[in-house]
């Protein structure tokens, strides 16, 4: 298998186990961000463990597909988190605003913003795993 087509199959495998990763099973999950495991990591590291697999560990493609997902892996774990842990902080404040003196602002601020957007570390770990594992076996 090529190693774009594991990666997408790996993303895709990814984002169905994520319907099952909630109880009860939320269908609509799989097109979310965020959540059980990070498809980001998994995408990724099937992509990064197929080059070192078939370029060897020590090639300079291996070196530069995993700078690239390490970055992609810190920023669904970091980055992405905050901006979610950031959500819901303001989604708690709006709440608590009166908004009947803010006629104006109502309208601006009449739906929550999205809180799951980033990954756990033990998602991203989840995600890393399920990435090596389809990484070897597409290999």
């Amino acid at each position: 298998m090529q190693p774009l087509t594991a990666a997408l199959t790996a993303l895709l495998i990814a984002q169905a186990l994520k319907i099952f990763t909630v109880f009860p099973p939320r269908f609509y999950r799989i097109i979310g961000s965020g959540g059980m495991p990070s498809s980001h990591a998994a995408f990724v590291t099937t992509l990064t463990t197929m080059i070192g697999i078939e370029y060897g560990i020590n090639s300079d493609l291996f070196a530069i597909v995993t700078v690239f997902s390490l970055v992609i892996i810190y920023d669904a774990g970091g980055v992405r988190r905050a901006v979610g842990e950031q959500a819901n902080v303001i989604n708690r404040l709006i709440q608590d605003l009166d908004l009947s003196r803010l006629e104006e602002e109502r309208e601006y601020i009449k739906s929550e913003l999205k809180e799951l957007v980033g990954h756990t570390p033990f998602e991203i770990f989840a995600g890393i795993i399920l990435g090596i594992i389809i990484g070897f076996l597409a290999s």
